[in-house]
């Protein structure tokens, strides 16, 4: 992949992530441990996002204070803060960069498979599904942000 792709495809990635941390600023105290599960919605998002781009997969383990509470569908003991998930999404976005601009996503021999082996796909392709993923759940943090304070972050063009 050459720099020109490279860096449109990071400044499209970036730019989902910075909608997602938008998205997390905006919201009120009062929707984020709610019945909307705002929090959730963001933690599903971060943790996901992780996962797939971590190679290889196996053994992943997100940072402390978050847990495998995902793979179990376990809900959290309590509500993860702000800004608690606010590190999160810069650890993300580091961890997406170096991956974007290392040489594995040059390398075709390079699959990102899960424990599982349910899912096999080149790193191209996980990043691009990775991507989609943090998009719908943006948009849906975004749907919950109009429906209780009328407003939201507005699309991004490129990542900062």
């Amino acid at each position: 992949m050459n720099n020109t792709l490279k860096q449109s495809f990071w400044n499209q990635f970036a730019a989902s992530i910075d909608m997602l941390e938008y998205a997390i600023h905006m919201c009120p105290t009062n929707l984020w441990d709610n019945e909307s599960n705002f929090w959730r919605i963001t933690y599903h998002s971060l943790f996901f996002l992780d996962y797939y781009i971590t190679l290889p997969p196996i053994n992943f383990t997100p940072p402390a204070p978050f847990t495998l509470s995902e793979f179990e569908d376990e809900v959290a003991e309590k509500a993860y803060t702000k800004t608690a998930l606010l590190q999160y999404v810069q650890f993300c976005k580091n961890k997406c960069y170096q991956l974007i601009n290392s040489t594995a996503l040059l390398d075709e021999n390079i699959i990102w498979e899960n424990e599982s082996k349910t899912m096999q796909y080149p790193i191209i392709e996980i990043l691009l599904y990775n991507l989609r993923h943090v998009q719908h759940h943006v948009a849906q943090l975004n749907t919950l942000l109009r429906q209780h304070i009328n407003d939201a972050p507005s699309c991004l063009f490129r990542g900062k």
